[in-house]
């Protein structure tokens, strides 16, 4: 399976791709890399968000290689290079939140574990973020630590246009009677990756955006749009599930989850409410950034990477 490769995007030297059978067939495209320094610290599984897609992450596996880690990444199911699963490919659908689960415990099974060192850290933005959260949950968590960037533990309320309750009774009333599949009332149709630079609500940084938009001009088939109902039925339903009162005390993973000051994709109060009910969890909020913190400009990156520095620091790399 190939990656695409722009002069203002090359392929970090010494990828691996190819295509994992989903947990129900569906494939999935993954790629991976060796750390780049002499010892490896182990291995950090990256989760991408919502119309997300391996080539956007090129810059972050560089960066993670070169702090001494192995990477590996997968294109969630229905977006990226992995199969869509509806008709019109620009339909962000899913059934359920726990598809991600399963494919991630089958990547982790057939993917990461057989080739690359321990110990394993995730690190997850926005959708990819709840994910790893959810896995976080778990008893048998395969990751040692999780880093998290702009977590979609709650939808802001800017991007459901209406209150939540109205939301939920919507999405929940149309997929109940067959309707899970058109796209989200109120939402755009096409790419996200066409909105203008002037108007986007992810970063301040124009090069990496505009560096993200090109990828999708030279490979169509990566873009993505709005979601479904079927997809906002299953994130409202999941993101509950993270908000009831004890969940966060059921984590047993330490999760570093960095919040941005000027987000208005996911709910940053979300988040600071969650990281105090957490026995492991620590907050890094960075107030300049914008939804994309690994997106964003090198000020703010240089502050997520400060945090991410710190929280690692104890991972040595093997004698």
């Amino acid at each position: 399976m190939t990656l695409v490769a722009l002069a203002r995007n090359p392929i970090p030297s010494g990828a691996v791709a190819g295509l994992v059978q989903g947990y129900d067939g569906t494939p999935l495209r993954y790629a991976r890399w060796t750390a780049t320094t002499d010892t490896c610290r182990g291995t950090v599984v990256v989760v991408p968000g919502r119309t997300e897609f391996i080539e956007k992450y090129f810059e972050t596996v560089a960066d993670l290689r070169r702090r001494g880690f192995a990477v590996a990444i997968m294109d969630l199911r229905g977006q990226g290079g992995s199969k869509r699963l509806l008709d019109n490919p620009l339909k962000g659908h899913v059934r359920h939140f726990r598809d991600y689960d399963y494919d991630l415990a089958l990547f982790m099974k057939e993917v990461v574990m057989p080739a690359m060192p321990r110990p394993y850290l995730a690190l997850g933005h926005s959708l990819g973020g709840h994910i790893l959260v959810r896995v976080a949950g778990v008893s048998e968590c395969p990751f040692e630590r999780i880093i998290v960037t702009g977590p979609m533990l709650q939808i802001a309320p800017a991007q459901l246009k209406l209150p939540e309750t109205v939301v939920r009774a919507f999405v929940e009333i149309a997929a109940g009677i067959g309707f899970a599949t058109p796209f989200v009332p109120l939402a755009g149709r096409g790419p996200t990756a066409q909105i203008p630079f002037d108007t986007n609500e992810v970063t301040s940084d124009r090069e990496r955006y505009a560096r993200a938009a090109a990828v999708v001009v030279a490979a169509p088939e990566l873009a993505l749009g709005s979601p479904t109902i079927g997809w906002m039925r299953a994130a409202l339903r999941s993101c509950a599930m993270l908000a009831e009162p004890d969940y966060p005390s059921r984590i047993r993973v330490p999760i570093l989850m960095a919040a941005a000051g000027r987000d208005t994709i996911v709910s940053t109060p979300a988040i600071e409410d969650f990281i105090p009910r957490m026995k492991l969890g620590t907050l890094a909020l960075i107030g300049p950034s914008k939804h994309e913190i690994l997106q964003e400009n090198d000020e703010i990156r240089g502050r997520f990477w400060a945090s991410f520095d710190a929280y690692t620091a104890a991972i040595k790399a093997a004698a």
